[in-house]
């Protein structure tokens, strides 16, 4: 079953725009007047909603181990570095978009390099 992302702030909006022109679902998180609520607040919500958390803030790195090694489940937390480059981050987010499904992220923390 195919996912939908959720995208922190921090995000750029340059990534946001070209994964909904692809026809990917992403809600970003000052859309929903998230873009203050604390780490583990915030991972809730997307938990609730079902989707995958993208962000450049490695707090949510750890965040998602924290949940990994507690069993605390989570939809799944996908990083990339603040200066990655704008065209490999929307490369690696579309092809982690089509290789994996929704039970492919769920717990699972990976990285867009």
């Amino acid at each position: 079953m195919p996912f939908a992302f959720y995208m922190d702030h921090n995000v750029d909006d340059r990534i946001t725009e070209a994964l909904r022109l692809r026809g990917i679902d992403v809600i970003v998180a000052r859309e929903e007047g998230h873009d203050r609520t604390l780490d583990p607040l915030l991972l809730d919500r997307v938990y609730e909603l079902s989707r995958v958390f993208c962000t450049h803030d490695k707090d949510f790195l750890r965040e998602g181990v924290r949940r990994q090694r507690e069993g605390i489940p989570f939809c799944g937390v996908v990083y990339s570095h603040m200066n990655t480059n704008v065209g490999r981050c929307i490369r690696g987010l579309v092809e982690i978009y089509y290789s994996n499904d929704q039970e492919d992220m769920m717990n699972t923390v990976m990285y867009v390099t």
